[in-house]
């Protein structure tokens, strides 16, 4: 990732002697130690792991046969079913994200900042734990309209948040120019608030659609077939595991054009303005007659994407009987949640510190190369790094092959990205003229680490180890795949309940995964006001 601080673009042989790089300033033209850069070296190549696995595997009976398994038809109809359905979750996605965001920024709406609120609260909503709300609502609902209702109530936050915070960094100033030029509010939110909010929601959108082609759960339980769903089936079917290496390759390089094509607009976008603008936020518009459509749009929603499913657990949970519920096995099943989660945080976070480090205090390309590779698990899919793992263990570390250590291995490889960010942006926010004080007073490295950067930046890396154990709770075809025989997770019980249709069954499983999974939420919400 490359930072867009121009200061960090300044030829460092300019800076004056003795001037020491202001907070959070990269040190360009330095080169990391070796107490940082082995760690991190390692951390990428432990990153890179399914990457050379798919390169390998998919080519072990030839580039004939390979292209024979990309070239078929049924590989075009899931392609075909991928990108549609990403099509309409992303363009709803859009549609809430953006409504939301103008109504609660931007106007006069009783009650905005409690609106604000509830319309980020579905993310805490695993997709096949509202997938298995609505089917036990409405069994028919199931196939393409159930997956795209599920994945777009879960996953419009991620438009709704980045154009939060877009609106509240525009220039008002632009708005009322031209509303003083007589144009009326739908005209000049078309022109003049809209194009700035492009590259925002571009990169929302982004979020949205990397959602729907690695989602599992809620295309498995809607019985909607998409790529990871194939993938699965092919690696369950048959012994050969080349053709699901083959599909694992189409679904990354649908990544990686998503990815470049959103890089690429908003590499394009750019909205300038001429001295120093004016440090206020915009005055909210009245909603005049709108409002009761407003707050109906506002409560429809919000009933929809978080009120069902809380309600449909109710339900369950209400009608379940000892003949569906196993408290025993239940907390049997959420300990071994928390343990595994729990273990797969700390080795993320143990990875992620030295490459944090490295990208938020050094510039250049082995800095550059090792963050990008910590950022390679991001965009596989989690049944694809676990079919690498698989690949790997079996060849070369058989007595892990279905053991604890190579579940929360994969944990380390999908989640590592986000372990980094949170240790990034920490360091970024710690003075590095304590560092430069340490190594002047004869400190290592590894004690400087030890003893002036990590303690600085603790708040933020425990930050980021409460959002990787969150996710890690929360993740299901990965742990479908490398779970030792015997073990359940919340997520695999749920997932194995609901494919039978006992939604009693299953019902107390979620709503334990979602009320863990709301204690770090809670948490990291809470440190962020």
């Amino acid at each position: 990732m490359h930072s867009t601080d121009p200061v960090s673009r300044t030829d460092p042989a300019a800076r004056p002697t003795g001037v020491t790089p202001p907070a959070g300033r990269p040190r360009a033209g330095s080169r990391p130690p070796a107490a940082l850069l082995v760690p991190a070296a390692v951390a990428a190549v432990f990153a890179l792991l399914p990457l050379g696995y798919l390169a390998v595997r998919s080519l072990e009976r030839g580039p004939a046969f390979a292209w024979d398994v990309i070239a078929n038809e049924r590989t075009a109809q899931l392609l075909g079913r991928s990108l549609g359905l990403a099509a309409v979750v992303v363009t709803a996605a859009l549609l809430l994200g953006v409504s939301l965001a103008w109504l609660t920024v931007r106007t006069a709406l009783p009650g905005a900042r409690a609106w604000s609120v509830l319309v980020t609260l579905p993310l805490a909503v695993p997709s096949y734990v509202a997938a298995f709300a609505w089917l036990s609502v409405f069994p028919d609902v199931a196939g393409f309209a159930g997956a795209a209702l599920a994945l777009t109530l879960v996953s419009f936050p991620y438009v709704y948040l980045p154009v939060t915070a877009a609106l509240r960094g525009t220039d008002p100033a632009q708005e009322e120019v031209s509303r003083s030029l007589g144009h009326g509010p739908l005209r000049t939110f078309l022109r003049v608030t809209l194009p700035q909010l492009r590259p925002a929601a571009a990169g929302g959108s982004v979020l949205v659609a990397l959602y729907v082609f690695s989602d599992f759960g809620a295309v498995s339980l809607m019985r909607y077939d998409t790529f990871t769903r194939g993938i699965y089936t092919s690696y369950r079917a048959s012994f050969d595991r080349t053709p699901a290496a083959a599909l694992s390759v189409v679904l990354v390089v649908m990544t990686i054009l998503l990815v470049a094509a959103e890089a690429r607009t908003r590499g394009r976008a750019g909205h300038a303005r001429t001295g120093t603008g004016t440090a206020r936020l915009a005055v909210p518009a009245p909603l005049g007659r709108w409002r009761g459509p407003a707050l109906l749009w506002c409560t429809a929603v919000t009933a929809i994407a978080v009120l069902t499913p809380l309600a449909t657990l109710g339900y369950w949970l209400a009608v379940g009987d000892s003949a569906t519920w196993d408290p025993a096995g239940l907390l049997d099943t959420a300990g071994t949640t928390l343990g595994v989660a729990a273990a797969g945080a700390a080795l993320t976070t143990l990875l992620a510190l030295p490459v944090g480090v490295i990208a938020a205090r050094y510039r250049g390309r082995p800095a550059s190369l090792l963050e990008q590779s910590a950022y390679a698990g991001h965009a596989l899919p989690g049944i694809t790094v676990a079919l690498s793992l698989v690949f790997f263990a079996v060849r070369y570390a058989e007595p892990l092959y279905q053991e604890l250590p190579l579940l929360v291995c994969a944990y380390a490889v999908l989640f590592l990205p986000v372990a980094v960010a949170g240790t990034r942006a920490a360091v970024l926010q710690s003075p590095p003229v304590l560092e430069d004080v340490a190594r002047s007073l004869g400190r290592s490295p590894l004690k400087v680490l030890r003893e002036v950067t990590v303690p600085l930046a603790a708040p933020g890396v425990l930050a980021g180890a409460a959002l990787t154990f969150v996710v890690c709770m929360k993740e299901l075809p990965a742990t479908l795949l490398l779970r030792p025989t015997g073990m359940d997770t919340l997520a695999t019980r749920l997932w194995t309940e609901t494919g039978t249709g006992s939604f009693a069954a299953a019902a107390p499983y979620a709503a334990a995964l979602i009320l863990l999974a709301a204690v770090p939420s809670y948490l990291l919400g809470r440190q962020r006001t």
